[in-house]
């Protein structure tokens, strides 16, 4: 089996370069079997994959890895799990940033350490909706106590640009990570983000990787997709594909992918997930999926390396594609915009 690459991202903090995702197991993208669901992060598990992600938003997600974690314990033993790590979010209602508290920011991380059925939450990715409101440097201060509590190990961002994070940094928070989208559709984080994360020790966790699929042999020769797109996934990165350039250069670059792809004997996902691991201050890339069935062509990932030619053949193709404006996240933060108006903002009091 193909040896799962690791990274220490603090001194005895290390995880698989792989992470389990978990928001395919929220009901957006269809109906989730509990118990195939919960079996199968024992599969991830001991295929070395052992850094799960989920979030305090994604419906069902933390009480499923709470009740995989004590199901796996009981029948491996209390050292069965001694790598697993699992990192959540903390991402309050847009609706309650103008009025958020410590005490329901600590109320919702107690919340957390129930559902996941720990004594402490390995890394928290804070996320914050407006910047208009700026009382994200004052919220992350009440994490920041719940750190020195005990409660968190790890505080971490997810979705800042670097403006943001740099005040962040700024204010005394001690960031070990910021989860971003990035992809071979979207650079974004390779703008100015990276170049900061490097110089402030910050790695970076993407997800969006493969693009809801969309970076996949599946799409490969396949007509556009109209408006009957079958989850909010694909919704989000079709919209992720316009910006790139449009339909016929993603084929282009699926054709290019492909080539590659037979080239090493793995699958175009496999050759687009290994581009983002191998960027600038990529520490890991997050995997969602449903069913297990996956984790064959996962492990591929780590025995795959691009060569030179490989790398010019994808750059040809991407020194086509148009840019997405801004840093990271940026024309999402735009509620009424393309991208901001599929977001659901209100699901923290929902779960």
């Amino acid at each position: 089996m193909t040896q799962m690459q690791r990274v220490e991202l603090a001194p005895g903090y290390s995880i698989s370069r792989i992470l389990k995702g978990g928001w395919q197991l929220a009901g957006d993208h269809g109906s989730v079997d509990r118990a195939t669901a919960i079996a199968d992060m024992g599969a991830y598990y001991d295929a070395g994959v052992t850094a799960f992600d989920c979030a305090d938003i994604y419906t069902g997600v933390e009480e499923m890895i709470g009740e995989f974690r004590d199901d796996y314990r009981n029948r491996r033993g209390a050292d069965s799990l001694d790598q697993l790590k699992i990192h959540t979010k903390f991402v309050p209602d847009l609706s309650a940033l103008k009025t958020i508290d410590h005490r329901l920011v600590q109320q919702t991380i107690d919340r957390s350490l129930s559902r996941l059925r720990v004594e402490r939450l390995d890394l928290v990715q804070f996320h914050w909706w407006d910047y208009s409101v700026p009382r994200y440097l004052e919220v992350a201060q009440w994490l920041r106590e719940l750190q020195q509590a005990g409660k968190i190990d790890r505080l971490s961002g997810t979705n800042f640009d670097t403006q943001r994070t740099k005040e962040l940094v700024d204010a005394g928070i001690e960031l070990t990570s910021m989860q971003v989208q990035y992809s071979l559709l979207d650079r974004r984080p390779a703008r100015q983000l990276g170049a900061y994360a490097r110089e402030h020790g910050i790695h970076l966790f993407c997800y969006g990787t493969v693009a809801g699929g969309f970076l996949s042999g599946r799409w490969l020769g396949a007509a556009e997709p109209g408006q009957d797109i079958a989850n909010r996934s694909l919704i989000k990165y079709k919209l992720i594909i316009d910006d790139f350039g449009g339909w016929d250069l993603f084929q282009t670059l699926l054709q290019t992918l492909e080539r590659i792809a037979v080239k090493h004997g793995v699958s175009i996902a496999t050759i687009a997930t290994r581009w983002v691991l191998d960027q600038e201050q990529v520490a890991g890339a997050i995997v969602g999926v449903r069913r297990g069935d996956h984790l064959p062509e996962h492990l591929k990932v780590m025995a795959v390396a691009l060569d030179a030619e490989d790398r010019s053949a994808i750059a040809q193709v991407l020194a086509q594609s148009s840019t997405i404006e801004g840093d990271v996240y940026s024309v999402e933060r735009d509620i009424h915009g393309r991208h901001g108006n599929i977001m659901k903002y209100e699901l923290n009091s929902a779960t």
